[in-house]
């Protein structure tokens, strides 16, 4: 384990994390449901290899009341009959939006359309900003080697 290279960024701009805030506001705003927003958190993390991520989206999703279950397979979505139809196409939507450059198309019109046959616009965008942010939490917390468990 290491120690941080410095503060997280969004700490050091102060005005940066609040901008972060609205835009988590409005995500929550938009009706997709709070286990699907932190089932995404954690799985893109995994991906992303967050520590400090992971451990706040694990306890975010358990206060959401996504069960351990869920919790601890979401890695293995496809394999295990714990997510709904809507679930892994958000899932699957995820995991083509954080991987952008492991394709030639990105997230490709069935991923797509296999998502928006779930969420209308408003959903979809939220669902797309979700996965911004985290990417982007993800991104700050790697590159300065945040450490789970603490706070910020």
């Amino acid at each position: 384990m290491s120690t941080p290279r410095m503060n997280n960024p969004a700490q050091v701009l102060p005005d940066s994390m609040a901008a972060i805030g609205g835009l988590i506001k409005s995500i929550r705003k938009a009706g997709v449901e709070d286990a699907t927003l932190e089932l995404i958190h954690l799985r893109v993390s995994q991906i992303n290899g967050c520590g400090p991520c992971l451990d706040a989206s694990a306890k975010a999703a358990q206060k959401a009341g996504v069960s351990d279950e869920r919790i601890f397979s979401v890695g293995a979505w496809r394999e295990t009959p714990f997510y709904d139809e809507a679930e892994r196409a958000a899932l699957a939507l995820a995991e083509h939006v954080t991987r952008l450059a492991d394709r030639e198309d990105a997230v490709p019109d069935d991923v797509w359309n296999d998502a928006a046959k779930h969420y209308d616009e408003q959903k979809l965008a939220a669902l797309v900003l979700q996965i911004g942010v985290v990417n982007l939490f993800n991104r700050l917390n790697a590159s300065t080697k945040q450490q789970a468990g603490q706070a910020w």
